[in-house]
């Protein structure tokens, strides 16, 4: 991510800029997908930190980039994962993907 997400390739800031900081958008791409990993359950990263991971992606890193079709999905709780559940995580993956990127 951080030889891609970087000024003058996704985003830049205009020469003029007082400390806006609106950055002029760069990126071709129209949807993103990002999945997460987590040893924190869904409701408890929600209702306790608000999921700030969602507001990380999608407002800081493809809005400022000129993505605005954004999906996110977070697979948890790691740690007590059995080799089941993984495979059926790497599988909704494969789906996502499929949905989002459907090959022409």
């Amino acid at each position: 991510m951080d030889r891609v997400i970087r000024p003058g390739v996704a985003y830049e800031f205009v020469e003029e800029d007082k400390g806006e900081g609106v950055p002029v958008e760069l990126l071709k791409a129209k949807a993103a997908l990002v999945f997460n990993t987590s040893n924190t359950p869904l409701e408890r990263e929600q209702e306790v930190f608000g999921d700030p991971l969602e507001a990380l992606w999608k407002n800081c890193i493809f809005d400022l980039c000129g993505v605005r079709r954004f999906c996110r999905r977070m697979f948890a709780v790691i740690v007590v994962s059995t080799e089941e559940q993984r495979k059926k995580w790497l599988e909704e993956v494969r789906e996502a993907v499929n949905q989002h990127f459907p090959v022409s």
